[in-house]
Formats: C-alpha cells, structure tokens, sequence
C-alpha cells in the first residue's frame, strides 16, 4: 500500500468497522502506516469532514459524511423507491427480515431492507455491508446466474469465509462451495442453515432480466426455529416473484439497470 490515495481509503474503511474509536498508533499499526503520514492522512481528513476526534488528540472514528454521500447517492438512483415496497410485502408476509443487494462491478452491497419480525427474534444486520460470497444466500444467489468459473474468481479474490467468522456449515472449499452453488441453481434459488451465522438460515433470489447479467439480489434471513427448511420451501415461489418483479421495474433506476 504505497500510494496516499490507497492509505486514505484503508483508513476509512478501517474506521467503518471501529463504531468506538480508534487511535492514531493503533490504526497505523493495523495498517503498516507510518505513523507520522497515518496523522498527516487524519489530519486532512479531519479537515475535511470525514473523520474526527472524541477529545482532543483523542481517538479517531468517521462522521456521518460518508454515510450521507451514500444515502444521496442511492436517494438520486432511485433503487429505494422501486425496491422497497416489493421489500415491506415479502417481510410482512415472511415475518423476517429482507434485504436488497446490487451488483456493481465484482462487489455484491446490501443498500435496503424491510423488517418482518415484529417481536421475539430479530436478526437485522447493519446495510452497506459487502455481501461475504461464499457463506451467504446473497452471494450464492448472484454466484447461481454465472459460470463455476466466473463465481470461483471472484470468491478466490475475496476468500472463504472461516466457520469460526461465521457459522458451523460455512463452506472453505471448493467442493463446498459448489455443492451450494450447484444446489442453488437447480432450484432457482439459494438457501443456507448456519453458514452465514449460528442459529440462522437464509434464502435469496437473483434479480435478473432474460439475456443480462443479474443486477442484484432479494433475500430472506431469520432464525433457524422460525425460518426451518419447510418454511423456505413455501416462501421460494413468492421470494422468485419479488426478483422478478424488481427485474422488471429495474428499466426506472439508473443505478439498478446499470449492468444490463
């Protein structure tokens, strides 16, 4: 990591994941930083409004600058709009959580959600998240419209995700991973049971239009008590007809036809 723009991005997003604070030694340390250009890049980001300090010569953490440029971003697309009332009606009916990710480029980002789940267990994950490919129903859905190849370069490019990280049945190999993937296919859909998370299962639908690549993906999460095999069979149908839904009102969000 050479470059000033590549070091101000890797402390940004190690800030993302540090909602606390975190020192100047610490964050250079983390990132082999030298520690008087990681206070030269705070510095100037803290100049600009990007991060601050809890006190003064304090610990580091991010304003809500960043956040505010992507909740623009994604108010202007018009993704939200289309996305969420097909969102609110698959939750209201599952009773769990459901979430929308798109595509852009190789990374897979959830960007909106409906919460189904009223009362008891509520399984509700910050947005804005990168989509983890090989232990999630998300990634396994977007990995179902391409070739083993395609979906095996970019998981190698982004590594497994380790059980200890997430849970028991998280898939490390290639094998694995395919058996999901090629389960998934078959079906339409992808379904997981504790290999995003202990104790939790999810299914996820690829959005697609005949002929293009899917532009993102719509799924369902809950706790394996509620949300047991059964249960995600009778939900397939209607999780297939949300995607499609949204693939064919996709043509109104710039963002959301960007791969077409």
């Amino acid at each position: 990591m050479s470059s000033v723009l590549e070091r101000t991005l890797a402390i940004l997003e190690h800030l993302a994941t540090q909602v606390e604070g975190t020192p100047l030694a610490m964050i250079a340390d983390d990132l082999d930083i030298p520690r008087s250009a990681c206070h030269r890049l705070l510095t100037d980001l803290k100049r600009c409004g990007y991060v601050r300090q809890l006190r003064e010569h304090g610990d580091y953490v991010l304003t809500t600058k960043l956040v505010g440029l992507g909740l623009g971003f994604l108010a202007t697309s018009g993704i939200v709009d289309i996305a969420q009332a097909a969102l609110d009606r698959l939750a209201e009916l599952s009773g769990e959580l459901v979430r929308l990710a798109i595509v852009d480029d190789d990374r897979l980002t959830w960007v909106a959600k409906a919460q189904g789940a009223l009362k008891g267990l509520r399984y509700d994950p910050d947005m804005g998240m990168d989509t983890t490919l090989s232990c999630s129903a998300t990634g396994h859905a977007w990995m179902l419209t391409m070739t083993d190849e395609r979906a095996l370069e970019l998981v190698s490019r982004q590594g497994f995700g380790q059980p200890k990280q997430y849970g028991p049945k998280a898939p490390t190999t290639v094998a694995g991973l395919l058996a999901y993937i090629h389960a998934a296919r078959e079906r339409g859909y992808a379904t997981i049971s504790e290999v995003f998370a202990p104790g939790m299962t999810a299914m996820a639908a690829p959005i697609q239009r005949r002929g293009y690549p899917a532009m993102g993906v719509i799924s369902i999460a809950g706790p394996l008590v509620r949300l047991d095999e059964k249960r995600m069979a009778q939900l397939g149908p209607t999780l297939v007809a949300a995607a499609a839904e949204l693939a064919a009102a996709s043509h109104a969000s710039p963002l959301f036809s960007r791969g077409r």
